[in-house]
């Protein structure tokens, strides 16, 4: 444990005084390309315009992967109950997760009056599909023994679902939803770039191509250094709960032996 933590903490500080040391010995003005100390001190010093905006995209984030949970596990029991709807369905989802949210973002945001709605939609859809297919596929990878058990016993479908299928997809579910986590903050940045570039101040994202647009090369950073510690907190945070979720009962986060 000691060593998964120290050794990608002395590489990232590595990587940061190499940084340092050569923008200050090629002499590389800011606004081409700002060494981390200045970044930092932009970090400090713009934290009021900054921390709006944090704010701004982590909500729109959370929210959109509170909507893929909630319609992608909701499908996903559906898939178990009916074969014939999630053959009716599924293909769609699919043709969903394969469009780029690029292409389609700037039709969300002319459709919908409401920016903070479409950039909701917009990061939802990214964040959807891996919840919908891991739960589906959780909810199908229970053993056939154990079916055959309940089935010996008399067991209805709605307590074959509760006591067996769900407890089996838990594990394929917290795995969607850790990819679900980093790709929801992903739609929310690439819809707030859309909507930005269209002059609706919005997140993040709307800060770096403000930043841009004045040569405020520092803040974006700044901005940029924001965003990947928000997904970095994300991913940490979902994954700590899936450890404690499954620490007791199941193989993957069960401590090894000896």
């Amino acid at each position: 444990m000691s060593a998964r933590i120290v050794a990608p903490v002395l590489m990232g500080l590595f990587m940061l005084v190499l940084w340092e040391g050569l923008v200050r010995a090629m002499a590389i003005p800011p606004y081409i390309l700002p060494g981390p100390i200045l970044v930092a001190k932009t970090l400090g010093s713009d934290w009021g315009t900054l921390w709006p905006a944090l704010v701004v995209t982590l909500t729109i984030t959370l929210e959109a992967l509170l909507a893929a949970v909630g319609i992608g596990v909701a499908l996903a029991l559906l898939f178990s109950l009916s074969r014939w709807i999630e053959l009716s369905l599924f293909p769609y989802a699919i043709i969903l997760q394969v469009t780029p949210i690029v292409a389609i973002a700037p039709l969300i945001i002319a459709w919908v009056d409401d920016v903070n709605v479409s950039l909701l939609i917009c990061a939802w859809l990214v964040a959807f599909f891996p919840i919908l297919s891991n739960t589906v596929l959780g909810l199908r990878s229970v053993d056939r023994n154990l079916l055959d058990l309940f089935d010996l016993y008399g067991a209805s479908r709605w307590r074959t679902l509760v006591e067996l299928r769900l407890p089996a997809a838990l594990p394929y579910f917290l795995g969607g939803l850790r990819i679900s986590g980093g790709l929801a903050l992903i739609g929310a940045v690439v819809a707030e770039f859309v909507a930005g570039s269209g002059g609706r101040e919005s997140g993040l994202a709307y800060r770096i191509l403000e930043s841009g647009y004045q040569l405020k090369i520092p803040r974006m950073f700044a901005a940029l250094v924001l965003i990947s510690a928000a997904g970095i907190a994300i991913y940490l945070l979902l994954s700590l709960v899936s450890h404690l979720l499954l620490r007791r009962w199941h193989e993957s986060a069960l401590a090894a032996e000896g």
